[in-house]
Order: C-alpha cells, then structure tokens, then sequence
C-alpha cells in the first residue's frame, strides 16, 4: 500500500487562497482537498458553482502551476442533504449536481458531504428516511460522472456513531465514507469501535484528538493511527490520507499551529512501516 497524502485547502484560512495554496506546495504536497464551505472557505460555493466548469478549470490551472491534484472536494451547503423543506432538498441536489461538474472538471474524483441531521419536531426515522433517498439520489448522479461520493460520520449527524454509520452504509447501496476518527474519539468512542468503518471508507481524514477534543496537538492526540494504516492495507483502502487541521472557534479547533501539526503529522504518515 502506498501512502497518499493531500492537505485541504481549508487548513490556512487566514491566507489568500493562492497562498494556501502556495504553502500546500511548499509542504511537499501533491494533493489538496478544495472545500466549498457555505460562507466560510476561500472559494464561495455560490459563486464557483455559478459556472462551475469555467470556475474548476481556473482552479486546474492553479493547481498545475503548482503540481497539486485535487483529491477531494468538500460541498457544505447552507442546507442539510435531508431538510424537511422540499425547496431547501431541491437546492441541495442543485448544489450537489453543479459539484460533480466542478469536480470532474477539475479533476477530483472524490466528493465529500454530510450524511444529514436530525431535526427537532420529527421523528429521527422520518430524518433517516430523507436521509437515504437524498444520499441514494446522488450516488445514482455521481456514476456516470466516475465519482466517488463519501459521507462524512461527524458529530450531530445522522451518523454520529460508529453502529449508526456502518447501518447508514448498509441501508444505502454505494455509499462510501469519509472516514474521521476525531469525531468518535471527540465523545470518548475508543479506536476499535470505529475500526469496522475503515473498509467501507474512500477517503480519510487524519488529525490529533482526544477524548473531549475534536482537534488536538500531535503531542496530545491519542488515535492510533499506526494501527489505522494497518488495518487500511488489510482491506485494500486505495484513496488519501488529508492531514485535515483546521482553523475555526467550533470545538476549539482554533488553538493549535496548522502549519507544526501538519509537518508532524506529514513526517509521522511518511514514516511508518507498511
């Protein structure tokens, strides 16, 4: 098995986009997850998926100046995949189909979404219903494109826990996960709870955590992500491992240096014995 690294785009917030991008490079980096994070990345969602052929292929170009694929590309719309209100669905399968032209434009192979949520009022069956007809709708979009899509299992998602995620799977043919273990570590979840999700994950996402801790230092991290990698080459895992720091005030995930903690996390993934 070999290692595939890429670092999101999303790590360097403060930082004009061609800079992150710049830094990404300059890291030794040769793949980057774009993120189109409604109101809160560099690239506004609503404007490069206003034209997304023309906006992914601008985007291409950046990236080949600077020998970077893209391996993923993260929509987070305004609205929840399974919102009760059927205009706020209709927008979000817009938004995810325009995605798939953006990815495919700029060559990414991978989209990652959310999975859904609950919402007050209803019952979590009725949220889980819309949940797999919207995530079956866009698996269905996604083929003939040659997309993978992936969910992400995160905190107050319809999949916030391992058996949850892994029945999310098996009630939705084709469906993959991006796999984050901070997100079950975070509320105490130990590592051989998730590790049944890793064959069923198309892309990965690696960061210290801890148990209270969505995003920790490296020195503070408490996944065994040595064990991970094991288990990746045991079920055949071929997609990107992203050193997935991030900069924002949720969960305190504003209180370590991206920059350290990538180059650590870089260097301890090169080193491992595979």
């Amino acid at each position: 098995m070999k290692l595939k690294l890429a670092c999101p785009d999303f790590t360097f917030p403060l930082m004009p986009h061609d800079e992150a991008l710049n830094l990404i490079a300059a890291l030794e980096f040769r793949a980057v997850d774009i993120g189109l994070f409604h109101r809160r990345s560099h690239l506004e969602p609503s404007e490069q998926l206003r034209n997304p052929g023309r906006s992914a292929r601008a985007l291409s170009k950046k990236l080949d100046a600077r020998s970077l694929k893209a391996a993923d590309v993260f929509l987070q719309g305004p609205d929840a995949v399974n919102d009760p209100s059927r205009s706020r669905r209709r927008k979000a399968r817009d938004w995810f189909q325009r995605t798939l032209e953006y990815a495919a434009a700029c060559g990414s192979r991978h989209i990652t979404i959310s999975p859904g949520v609950f919402f007050e009022g209803e019952s979590k069956a009725d949220g889980l219903g819309r949940s797999h007809d919207e995530l079956a709708w866009r698996i269905e979009r996604a083929g003939p494109y040659r997309i993978i899509m992936g969910v992400e299992p995160h905190l107050r998602s319809v999949a916030q826990r391992p058996a949850s995620a892994l029945k999310l799977v098996a009630d939705v043919p084709g469906l993959t996960l991006t796999l984050d273990y901070g997100h079950f570590c975070r509320i105490g979840i130990p590592d051989a709870q998730v590790e049944p999700l890793v064959a069923h994950a198309s892309h990965f996402h690696v960061r210290g955590a801890r148990k209270g801790a969505l995003q920790a230092s490296f020195e503070d991290n408490t996944i065994d992500f040595a064990r991970v990698v094991k288990v990746m080459k045991a079920t055949g895992y071929r997609g990107y491992l992203e050193v997935e720091y991030v900069w924002i005030e949720w969960e305190g995930c504003n209180r370590v240096d991206n920059v350290s903690e990538t180059i650590l996390f870089r260097d301890y993934l090169r080193s491992l014995r595979i």
